[in-house]
């Protein structure tokens, strides 16, 4: 393995530029931040790259850690969401903050009438708050997304259009993989399967899981999960999460291990966010990257990626028609798909889509994984 990548890649167009083009003003999106933690730094990142959008203001129950936050990025600060709303009146709110807060902040921010609203993924931890998302997602007129950022990294884009533009005939097979839980990172790998894969659904899983800790608060989940998943198109797929994922040699960190490779009837790619990436045909490889990706390299990788990301959701605010790719209503139906996983272990057999779980369905699954283990 080498060092660090070397890209080749058109020059960015900035918003502007893009603005301009589309004849519109310069009219800058007012954006604020809820959670101030490394996660709110990275989306904070974004806007030196983002020019119809600035952040005012951020939000933090923690006073030191708000304080120190504000004075870094030279923004408002406030302890109390409400307020901020009020006095910021805020076109969009990047909501960072831990998987068992989204709904109740999501429903404040979705009762304030903010336009737009980017959370922190995975959308969910277990089954109420799915089923309250659902009712939110239908009766809110928030335009809510997911921070699926690694969508939009200019590497995994290119091996999405090359399966896309048809030069490598029908997919047929997807394998990815992760090494964190299926909740810190099973849903990412997820949206990238959906995207290479023409954002079909998923309409069948059958998969296990091993070790589960609900104490976890951050990701409560299984320690590792295996499934087969069967995609609306007929497409099949091979979806690992944790220890048992496939490791990447030259990254030692857990959640350096991410990976995704996609099988075509004249070709494949492949592409792991801090590895290499490829783009293989009949003819030969196309656009090789090999090598270990290092840090600066990635983190301007995925300032580029957060910042298209921001764009898409402003896109959105601009016309109702260009929804952002990473609406909630797929997001929930990613996440409806890893407890679809969560029964068929428990059931021992395939599970369909759509279904829907029992509320206790978290529990259940970590009294028969603790029995396993006795």
């Amino acid at each position: 393995m080498g060092g660090a990548l070397v890209h080749s890649i058109a020059p960015r167009v900035p918003d502007v530029e893009i603005c301009l083009r589309r004849g519109c003003d310069l009219h800058k999106y007012r954006s604020v931040i809820l959670g101030c933690g490394p996660r709110g730094v990275d989306h904070v990142r974004a806007y030196d790259l983002i020019e119809r959008g600035e952040l005012v203001a951020a939000c933090d129950k923690d006073q030191a850690r708000l304080d120190g936050f504000c004075s870094e990025f030279g923004v408002a600060g406030y302890t109390d969401l409400k307020k901020m709303i009020r006095q910021e009146r805020p076109d969009l709110i990047h909501l960072v903050v831990p998987p068992s807060q989204r709904y109740e902040l999501m429903e404040i921010v979705s009762e304030c009438s903010v336009p737009a609203c980017l959370v922190e993924k995975p959308i969910a931890c277990g089954v109420v708050d799915l089923q309250k998302l659902r009712v939110l997602e239908r009766q809110s007129r928030t335009k809510f997304a997911t921070n699926h950022q690694v969508r939009f990294q200019r590497n995994l884009r290119a091996c999405r259009d090359a399966l896309a533009s048809g030069r490598l005939g029908e997919v047929t097979f997807l394998d990815f993989s992760a090494g964190m839980n299926i909740s810190g990172q099973g849903t990412h790998i997820l949206d990238w399967a959906m995207f290479f894969n023409h954002e079909s659904p998923i309409i069948r899983v059958y998969g296990t899981a091993s070790d589960m800790k609900l104490d976890d608060v951050q990701h409560p989940a299984p320690d590792t999960t295996l499934a087969q998943v069967t995609f609306l198109n007929g497409v099949q797929g091979m979806w690992n999460n944790g220890y048992t994922a496939r490791r990447l040699s030259a990254a030692s960190e857990v959640w350096k291990h991410l990976r995704i490779a996609g099988y075509a009837e004249q070709g494949r790619v492949l592409f792991e966010e801090f590895g290499q990436w490829e783009i293989v045909s009949f003819q030969g490889s196309e656009q090789p990257q090999r090598g270990h990706v290092d840090s600066e390299t990635w983190q301007v990788l995925n300032d580029e990626a957060q910042a298209r990301l921001v764009g898409s959701v402003y896109d959105w605010l601009e016309d109702d028609s260009q929804v952002a790719e990473t609406h909630l209503a797929r997001s929930l139906h990613q996440w409806e798909v890893v407890l679809a996983l969560y029964a068929s272990t428990l059931w021992r057999k395939p599970v369909d889509l759509p279904f829907d779980p029992p509320e206790d369905l978290m529990q259940q699954l970590q009294a028969a994984l603790t029995q396993d283990e006795a």
